[in-house]
């Protein structure tokens, strides 16, 4: 596997064309390639790192995808965790948001306490045993995971966002490149790409029915989300671990681990990526110990190579307008929202009706494992993940320093935000001061690049 720092020195253009020609290519040529099951059998064996809820999810879809597909590990960086987990899906009358009715899968489900594995070295005793690796641990820890599973030859799930910074996001660069050397797929989690009311809306965008794309809009603005309090007995970095969502080695604040979705579409539509940033942000009410070091809010312009203009918001504030949504601006027409088109003068000329579309999150495993069982060579998500997170990671480098941020300059920063030891007794990368509060950043003064 080549070294991340291999890759210093990418510029925004090569880093557009390669990954266009890598997706261009595969989609018109797809190629065969034999089954990589560890047995020879149609067996289709997955192991999930990471227990939490998307976890439960993304294993519960895998199992529900139509092929022959069985769950032989498990793990997590908390024992609770995976076995909370484990209880859930082996009840016989599991349900989630997605099911409407209740699921039996245990006959699906092989997991001896053998293979089931905690703490921070756990991914690499799973990886060997199966076939396709499910990643949705938090975002800090998923390059590695994710070079580990490349290295093992395993296909591979991964939620979004694939990285926290920089450095990262290369290591994500270099481990895709070895992905479709070995024809591995890739699927990542940003599931609008397999979302029907989305992928008609942006190929008509993409014929041109508005005109070119003048400007974008996008949001991610909610009440925020879970908030787990400090209990009694936790070393540091178990509190860290156990409220990831606060502390951007971890996380990388809500602009990248929720915010990406729409960032994301904003790229696919423009079919282009930013190439510099500037905008502003701040912590104004969730603020307290508990909320580590993230803003609740962030205000951007990201700005294209042909000037047009992206406008971003998310914000993690309640009892404010909720909005989670993306609209176009053209030079004939419009695009308000997903789904609905229309010309200049108002008439509508896509207005799709998503009731009866199939659930992405579970469109993404179909397909995925539809391809793994065929033998088929399809997927390679990984750069446009990489390509979205940078995104949104560019984006919180502005807020947080005040500056505009170069695409290339976010790219090739050496600034990692990752602990110097994985371990329980090890000091995580920002500690509290002696009131408990975590330092925050200060536009103005905080370096990012």
């Amino acid at each position: 596997m080549k070294d991340e720092k291999h890759h210093s020195g990418l510029n925004r253009r090569q880093f557009v064309k390669n990954s266009s020609m890598a997706m261009g290519g595969l989609m018109l040529s797809p190629s065969l390639m034999a089954k990589a099951h560890i047995d020879g059998a149609d067996e289709i064996k997955i192991g999930l790192i990471g227990c939490g809820g998307r976890g439960t999810g993304a294993v519960v879809q895998a199992l529900n995808s139509g092929q022959n597909v069985k769950l032989v590990a498990m793990c997590d960086a908390f024992e609770d965790n995976m076995e909370k987990c484990y209880k859930r899906i082996t009840d016989p009358n599991f349900q989630d948001w997605s099911s409407d009715e209740p699921i039996d899968m245990r006959s699906k489900i092989d997991v001896p306490n053998e293979h089931k594995f905690s703490g921070f070295e756990g991914y690499k005793k799973l990886i060997p045993l199966v076939d396709v690796v499910l990643i949705a641990t938090p975002p800090g820890f998923r390059p590695m995971h994710f070079e580990e599973a490349i290295n093992q030859n395993k296909h591979v799930f991964m939620e979004k966002p694939l990285a926290v910074d920089g450095p990262g996001v290369r290591k994500v660069l270099a481990v895709a490149e070895e992905a479709k050397k070995k024809k591995l797929n890739v699927v990542v989690g940003l599931q609008r790409h397999y979302q029907k009311i989305y992928q008609n809306w942006v190929e008509m965008m993409h014929e041109g029915v508005i005109g070119d794309i003048i400007s974008s809009r996008v949001y991610w603005n909610s009440a925020g989300v879970w908030v787990r309090p400090r209990e009694a007995g936790q070393t540091e970095m178990e509190y860290q671990m156990r409220n990831w969502y606060y502390f951007n080695w971890l996380c990388g604040d809500h602009i990248t681990e929720q915010h990406i979705h729409n960032l994301d579409v904003g790229n696919w539509v423009k079919q282009a990526y930013p190439t510099r940033v500037h905008g502003m942000g701040g912590r104004q009410v969730r603020n307290g110990k508990d909320h580590g070091e993230i803003f609740d809010h962030h205000f951007l312009e990201y700005e294209y190579e042909d000037g047009s203009r992206m406008f971003s918001q998310c914000r993690h504030i309640k009892g404010c307008q909720n909005r989670v949504s993306e609209a176009f601006h053209g030079t004939n027409g419009s695009a308000p929202k997903p789904g609905v088109i229309k010309t200049k003068t108002g008439y509508k000329i896509l207005d799709h009706n998503d009731k009866k579309d199939r659930n992405p999150y579970q469109v993404e495993h179909d397909l995925l494992f539809e391809a793994i069982a065929k033998g088929e060579y399809k997927y390679a998500d990984a750069e446009n993940g990489a390509k979205a997170t940078l995104t949104s990671i560019m984006g919180r480098m502005a807020t947080y320093s005040g500056q505009v941020i170069e695409w290339d300059a976010a790219l090739n920063s050496n600034i990692s935000l990752a602990p110097k030891e994985y371990s329980w007794k090890a000091n995580p990368p920002v500690l509290p001061n002696a009131d408990g509060f975590y330092p925050i950043a200060i536009p103005g003064e905080t370096k990012v690049v």
